[in-house]
């Protein structure tokens, strides 16, 4: 099977032949279809973060593909079934957070593409509790950004516990960003969409967004006010004067959602203003796999539109540079070329 594999810190992955892994007890082997780009698959590459993937690494968590194989003791996953792998790839399900259904906060979790080879590869092995299924009207293009991408801004639209009628600002409109400002709208806010480029912005107005912010051209923090302020704001964008700009666009009793994660970045914040307008400051990790089948289940009501453009994984180390220069539209998606998928091309845009 071809795979991405790095093998250094900062350095270009590698595609290369390696044998088709097999399952062992509680694993399923699956053929993947599709593996959608994140951001987070860059920084696993770099080795950005303090606590660092084992070498040698293939990245990818927004796998989706069919169980070819079922390892021994798995009896809720069949040959043949349709699932998605995303970061979380494994929790303990018996600490305090796995029990009350915070499984995302588990200490003892593993991550896929991180903790154990992703799905930057055309099989992968997952944990068969952890490969959550993909209902059918969901194809597995569309399928690969909701796995992380979607599931991370759902969560975050969900822990800032917006209600209808309040204002929500999304920085960052790109592959998560696109979706945050769908979730915010489906449940009753007023969205607010910033970034730098006017073709991100047009695309968030045409997914709903009220008001539109160019953060290049325009004081953030003033259109915010003049649209009455925030409610919430959540940050997808890793700019370090983002993170500051939403602060000061939030009201009084306002929540600042933190879902990026910047190589090295700290936040300073001022404790009189936070105390006095009681601010919450909210970190907000993925979604569990609840969390994921409702986002599956939205889509396939046709709640959600997925912008992807296809890539071949051969271009991997390209696809890369494409998203660090920001020239994506929203999420760069690899497909290995099996039947039930568009041809992989190299700029056409596919909208679902």
């Amino acid at each position: 099977m071809r795979a991405a594999v790095v093998e250094q810190f900062g350095s270009p992955a590698t595609v290369e032949e390696r044998a088709i892994p097999q399952p062992g007890p509680g694993q399923v082997l699956v053929r993947l279809e599709t593996c959608g780009l994140c951001h987070t698959d860059i920084h696993a590459m770099n080795g950005d973060w303090p606590v660092k993937p084992p070498l040698p690494l293939v990245p990818g968590h927004e796998g989706v593909g069919i169980i070819e194989e079922i390892g021994a003791g798995v009896t809720t996953r069949t040959v043949g079934q349709r699932v998605a792998m995303p970061w979380l790839g494994h929790a303990c399900g018996e600490c305090r957070y796995c029990v009350d259904g915070r499984e995302n906060l588990c200490e003892q979790q593993y991550n896929n593409g991180y903790g154990v080879d992703g799905a930057y590869a055309e099989y992968m092995l997952a944990d068969a509790r952890f490969a959550v299924p993909v209902p059918d009207g969901v194809t597995p293009l569309d399928a690969a950004p909701l796995t992380c991408a979607g599931v991370t801004t759902y969560a975050a639209v969900k822990n800032a516990r917006v209600t209808p009628g309040e204002t929500v600002a999304v920085f960052g409109i790109g592959g998560l960003g696109h979706l945050a400002v769908q979730y915010a709208r489906l449940v009753g806010a007023k969205v607010i969409a910033v970034d730098v480029t006017d073709e991100k912005l047009q695309l968030a107005t045409e997914l709903g967004a009220d008001v539109v912010v160019n953060a290049r051209t325009t004081d953030v923090v003033e259109a915010i006010r003049q649209q009455g302020g925030a409610d919430a704001a959540i940050v997808l964008a890793v700019a370090p004067s983002v993170f500051r700009q939403a602060f000061d666009s939030l009201n009084r009793g306002g929540r600042l959602v933190l879902v990026s994660l910047p190589a090295g970045g700290e936040l300073t914040i001022p404790v009189f203003d936070t105390v006095l307008k009681g601010i919450s400051v909210i970190g907000s990790i993925v979604g569990t796999r609840q969390d994921l089948v409702e986002v599956f289940a939205l889509h396939a009501l046709g709640r959600t539109r997925v912008i992807t453009q296809t890539r071949d994984l051969a271009d991997v180390n390209r696809s890369v540079e494409e998203v660090l220069a920001g020239s994506v539209p929203a999420r760069l998606v690899f497909a290995y070329h099996t039947a039930d998928l568009v041809p992989v091309t190299e700029a056409v845009e596919t909208v679902s």
